[in-house]
């Protein structure tokens, strides 16, 4: 009899364990496809604890050879990762890679480390909204939207793995640290122009001196929303960007620099000319020196540079010949530097000025006093000739 209960029961139980198999694959291998743009994130009942990916992940040397031949190293350090903003903020893995949610893992169809890159930056939108919308709009979106898969996208400049916080959590102000190393970052990609900017006055104040003060890149170009700079708006909008370190009373002070250099350059002709432009037609380009014209761009130098300094007569002429070709070395005597005429600097100006100050107002007035006397005068001759 008892047999035959047990017997009666086998189905029953073969029906729970097939059941429970097909739930289990089901979990195991919930999406089968390579990473995709713009995915979901998982859902919270199938987030995995992060201990459980760097079971496997924390070991050293963990690598998949990917079908296109290259070696994707898998190894997430967990010390690093640990003290990254996305682990004090306890991320989870699977928030990011929301196409493994269980193991065996699901087959990757991305043929490239290269692949995998400009395939998951999307998921960053899920929490970086602001600054994704940004970079939409940047050069670096446009190239890669043009087919340059070399361009930036948010992990080349972020190591979702080993981000640290970049500001103040409080005020949201850019921490010290993150500043230092902004030129390293853009380095990864912009080697050329970070060998030579870390030579420039601005660049060794800041990598040698760890000077604070100096613009860093993004102070000059932007953070997500980074424009083209070969465009003639980008080069017509050029002093009123250096303007905003240059026009700055508290910062220019602390150096002993002067803050008429905006008002200076756009009161002569050069100056005249480019803000015409940049007001009335931004995106056409002027044959008028802006800045960077004789300062350089990212090799900017000191004014006094013995071989490079513009306060150098012969280094300014140099920079004079580029526009004026047949400048002779009396040519720049007609340049004022970016000083305003006093006593003390170019006094021969200040005086001829000073001059024309009165005398202009003088000739004026006179001839004002001349006008007026005359037609009282007349009035005067016209009634004592009605009187008779």
């Amino acid at each position: 009899m008892r047999r035959l209960r047990i017997a009666h029961a086998l189905p029953f139980l073969a029906g729970l364990v097939l059941v429970a198999l097909a739930l289990a694959g089901y979990l195991s291998g919930t999406v089968r496809a390579a990473p995709q743009a713009n995915q979901a994130a998982a859902p919270a009942g199938q987030q995995v604890d992060n201990s459980t990916c760097l079971f496997c992940h924390s070991k050293a040397d963990f690598t998949l050879t990917m079908s296109g031949g290259e070696t994707l190293l898998l190894t997430i350090d967990e010390e690093k990762f640990s003290k990254s903003v996305h682990g004090e903020e306890e991320v989870a893995c699977t928030s990011c890679h929301t196409d493994f949610t269980g193991f065996p893992h699901p087959e990757l169809k991305a043929s490239s480390p290269r692949e995998i890159a400009t395939t998951y930056y999307t998921t960053c939108q899920q929490c970086h909204s602001e600054q994704y919308s940004k970079v939409l709009d940047s050069v670096h979106q446009t190239a890669l939207a043009g087919g340059n898969l070399n361009a930036a996208v948010c992990t080349d400049c972020h190591n979702p793995h080993e981000q640290t916080r970049l500001t103040n959590k409080d005020t949201g102000e850019l921490l010290i640290t993150a500043k230092l190393h902004i030129p390293q970052t853009c380095a990864k990609c912009h080697s050329g122009i970070y060998d030579t900017y870390k030579y420039s006055v601005h660049g060794a104040a800041l990598t040698e001196l760890g000077n604070l003060d100096v613009p860093t890149c993004i102070d000059c170009h932007g953070v997500h929303n980074i424009q083209d700079p070969t465009t003639a708006q980008f080069r017509n909008e050029t002093p009123q960007l250096c303007a905003k370190c240059h026009a700055n009373d508290t910062l220019m002070r602390a150096y002993g620099l002067s803050t008429n250099i905006l008002n200076t350059y756009v009161s002569d002709f050069h100056g005249t000319t480019v803000t015409l432009f940049e007001k009335n037609s931004p995106d056409q380009p002027t044959n008028k020196p802006v800045c960077t014209d004789c300062h350089g761009i990212h090799d900017i130098s000191k004014v006094d540079n013995p071989q490079t300094g513009i306060a150098l007569k012969n280094n300014l002429l140099i920079k004079c010949q580029r526009c004026h070709p047949d400048a002779t070395s009396n040519f720049p005597d007609a340049w004022m530097s970016h000083y305003v005429a006093s006593p003390d600097k170019y006094p021969l100006v200040y005086n001829v000025n000073l001059f024309y100050k009165f005398l202009i107002p003088g000739i004026l007035g006179g001839m004002g006093v001349f006008v007026i006397s005359d037609i009282v005068r007349r009035l005067i001759e016209r009634r004592k000739g009605a009187a008779h």
